[in-house]
């Protein structure tokens, strides 16, 4: 599976930062989530609407960002 596709870019939403789904969810609010150790099942049971794939899809589009290896697949 693309994880990637679950990421969206719109102006409209969030000022333009990456989301998951288009749900006000930045890539970043998860990111910190997880950078203050969460697990994937805490941040899924405290926000149900989230799924496993979605935060799998915010490491992998932060690994892409931190790369610096472009990133074609993200939509609006």
């Amino acid at each position: 599976m693309d994880y990637l596709e679950r990421i969206t870019i719109n102006p409209e939403i969030c000022h333009g930062k990456p989301v998951i789904r288009n749900m006000r969810w930045p890539v970043v609010i998860v990111m910190d989530m997880l950078g203050s150790g969460m697990s994937t099942e805490d941040i899924i049971e405290e926000h149900p609407e989230l799924e496993k794939e979605d935060i799998l899809a915010c490491i992998n589009y932060a690994r892409l960002y931190m790369s610096g290896e472009p990133i074609k697949t993200v939509v609006s």
